[in-house]
Formats: C-alpha cells, structure tokens, sequence
C-alpha cells in the first residue's frame, strides 16, 4: 500500500524533533563579562578581562565553540554594586545573554538575585565571601570561599609565625567574611587578636590604620582588603617595625614590594599553562606575566565554552539553566591551571601556603581544606 503524503510529511516532521537540528545552532554565543574595568580595582579588572578575552580568542581561532563563533561583551561594574546592577540589566536587556562572568563580593551579591529571577548563570572566578555559597542556584563559584583559606592560614600562623595578631579589614563582603573566618578559626586553635581596624572599599589613605595596628605590637597583621593594596604597601613602608603581614588571595598584589618582603599568604592552587600560550599571552595583550587573575578568569570561560560546546553538539538551546546543568553534569574540569570538581555550585580546590621571598612566591605547604 502506497503511503500518503500526509502520512509521509508526519512521520519526517517527528524524525527531525527527535534528532538534533542543524537550523537548531546558534549564529554567535555570546558571553558577558560584568567587571571593574574603571576606578580603584581596574587593575585586577583590566587582567580578568584579559584572561576572558585570550579564551574567547583561543576558540574562535580553533573553529568557535562547536563550529560557532563566540562573542564577549564586557561591561563595567567601576566595582560599584548599584553600577552592577544597572550594568547587569543593560547586558540582559540588550544582548540577552545567557551567563556573565563577575567579579568582586559585593557585585556578585548585588546581581545573585537577579540571576535568579532572570535565569542567567553567573561564574564566579574570584570573590570569595562566604555569602556566595549559596546566594543564587544560578551562581557558580569556581573558586573556594573565604573560609577554606582562613582555615589553612590560621593554623599555620598558629604553628609558624605567632600567637598574637591583629587584622585590618575591609568594610565590604569579603573584608568581612575574612576577617570573622579567621579570628573564628585563629582563635579555636589557640591564638589571640589583640587588634583591629576596619577600613573602607577605595580608601588610599591608611596611614592611622597602620600606626595603631603597629602600635599594639602583634606577631603579625592578618590584612583582608580587595584593593589598593599598592598605597597600603608604600604606606607600610614608612612605619618602623611594621609587623609581618599574612593574608588569603586577595593578598597576592602585595607581592613584590620592599615592605612586604617575608609576608605570608595562602592562595587557590592555579598552575600556570603552556610556556607557548603563556608567551602568546603576553605578546597578544603586551603585558609581563600572565597572573593569578588572567588564568582564573580564562579557566572559568574554558569551562563554560566547554559546556556549551556540549549543548550546542547535542543540539539543545544554550541558555542559563542548560549551562549550569551540564556544568553540574560533566562535574570535574582538568586544566594545567586547575582540576576544579564540582560540589553542587561551589569546586573543591587545594589551598596553598606562600611566603614572599624576593622575586619569588615560595611554596611552603598544600594543604586540601575540610569543610
């Protein structure tokens, strides 16, 4: 019996909605990158996005993501959290894309909400306060929070360094987060903080802060700020006897200076890439070193151009909620700059121990921290 054609058209119209549809592929991915590209922080702002764009750049040359062509539109957050939100509205509203990368405690806490209600995934390659564990299901942190490090820290700074410290501050999320970490942690195994000093997001001027601190004449200065760490370190500098300065990531920019010589800090293990791509960075983008920042932030966009190449393969739309299920899905992301395992949004990392030894970040300990 001959087949009709109306029996013929319904029975090729199922075979292509249960195969996936080349008409189904995107003509571009677009990617945002919401970061404090203007102000205090522009300098960590200006190597995050360095890092996002070598990514983007590195897939498009290979062909795009699954075949097509990937796009980062960069925003500024001038590291503003009222900024942030304008900017995050603008990015949806405009462009309609489905993740944006971010930067910074405050502004990742200021658009987890709108995250949620607008069904955009946001990547977190850097902030670290705790409050960022579980502020959006459609945040993903890729790096530990602020109290994997302060527990590493303070137990080391216990066996190591002394007994007796004192902690300057940031008045923001993560400033916050840090310093009540590791006074909890530091005092549970014995230590003492003697003294303390908040000071604000964008301040310049600490040299009041500096002479009280020096003042009170502790083993050392736990110091958790985000930003301007280059005047605080001219500053520390003309105070006689500073004390040795420990603290967690956001310390790194410390790193290199005179007055910070024998300081400590524990950072997020982050490897650095092949010497090839490492050289191609710094050629492409005429910088000297490809730092902590730039490889976060690139690693964190190899993830997600990783996951939607999977979405794109098999066909499926590349939206906020696909992303961060398959994300979820695929779980583990090795790379030369980290193996990140995922724990429902968060990724389980090892915590490393550094000293500042002249030119050199010197590996002291790694340490895998228990929740």
């Amino acid at each position: 019996m001959r087949m009709g054609l109306f029996s013929k058209a319904v029975m090729l119209l199922t075979a292509l909605a249960s195969a996936p549809s080349a008409f189904a592929q995107p003509k571009e991915l677009l990617i945002g990158a919401l970061l404090p590209l203007t102000g205090p922080a522009a300098p960590i702002g200006i190597e995050e996005r360095n890092g996002v764009q070598f990514a983007v750049d590195e897939v498009n040359a290979a062909g795009g993501a699954a075949g097509v062509p990937v796009r980062v539109i960069f925003d500024d957050s001038q590291g503003k959290p009222d900024q942030a939100v304008l900017s995050f509205n603008r990015m949806l509203d405009l462009h309609s894309v489905p993740v944006i990368i971010t930067a910074y405690s405050s502004i990742s806490l200021a658009i987890a909400p709108l995250a949620t209600r607008r069904e955009v995934l946001v990547v977190n390659p850097a902030a670290q306060t705790n409050k960022l564990e579980k502020a959006s299901p459609f945040l993903i942190n890729t790096i530990p929070l602020v109290n994997a490090e302060a527990r590493v820290l303070a137990r080391y700074a216990v066996d190591k360094i002394g007994k007796k410290a004192a902690i300057i501050y940031e008045n923001a999320a993560a400033g916050i987060d840090g310093a009540t970490d590791f006074r909890k942690y530091f005092e549970a195994v014995g230590g003492q903080i003697i003294a303390e000093e908040p000071v604000e997001f964008g301040q310049t001027n600490y040299r009041a802060t500096l002479l009280k601190i020096a003042a009170a004449k502790p083993d050392f200065v736990y110091i958790a700020i985000t930003q301007s760490q280059a005047a605080m370190a001219d500053q520390i500098g003309q105070v006689a006897n500073f004390p040795v300065g420990i603290g967690n990531t956001f310390s790194s920019p410390f790193f290199g200076f005179k007055s910070t010589e024998g300081w400590y800090q524990t950072g997020i293990q982050s490897g650095q890439l092949e010497p090839a791509k490492v050289s191609s960075f710094k050629e492409k983008l005429k910088v000297e070193e490809m730092g902590f920042f730039a490889r976060e932030y690139y690693n964190a966009t190899k993830i997600i151009l990783k996951a939607a190449e999977a979405l794109i393969a098999s066909g499926r739309p590349v939206t906020g909620a696909a992303l961060r299920d398959k994300i979820q899905e695929i779980k583990t992301f090795s790379s030369p700059v980290a193996t990140i395992t995922f724990e429902d949004n968060n990724a389980s990392r090892p915590v490393e121990i550094l000293q500042y030894r002249g030119d050199k970040r010197v590996l002291l300990e790694a340490v895998n921290p228990t929740r």
